[in-house]
């Protein structure tokens, strides 16, 4: 079992938080997330995938960036967790 989740990320921010969730022009749901590492060299990426795990109860390794690793807009791949478990746990922070 596995969850896709589209994130809208914020690097460069004062703290790392979860902001909620937002929709694209689409209807699809995108969870707003800020970080305070810059995107620099992976760091904003890394820092994003640390806090989902930690967010979630995974380990960061059960976390993973599929797509656009140089862009705002990202893929990310939770192994081992439904996708209703995880809009339960980042809604309810």
């Amino acid at each position: 079992m596995d969850c896709v989740l589209a994130v809208r990320l914020k690097p460069g921010a004062a703290r790392d938080g979860v902001d909620g969730w937002d929709e694209d022009g689409a209807g699809r749901r995108i969870l707003k997330v800020r970080v305070r590492a810059r995107p620099v060299e992976g760091a904003a990426n890394a820092a994003l995938i640390d806090l989902l795990a930690g967010r979630l109860g995974l380990p960061p390794s059960a976390v993973t960036l599929e797509c656009g690793g140089r862009g705002r807009l990202k893929r990310m791949r939770m192994r081992g967790v439904a996708a209703e478990d995880v809009v339960r746990r980042l809604t309810d922070l």
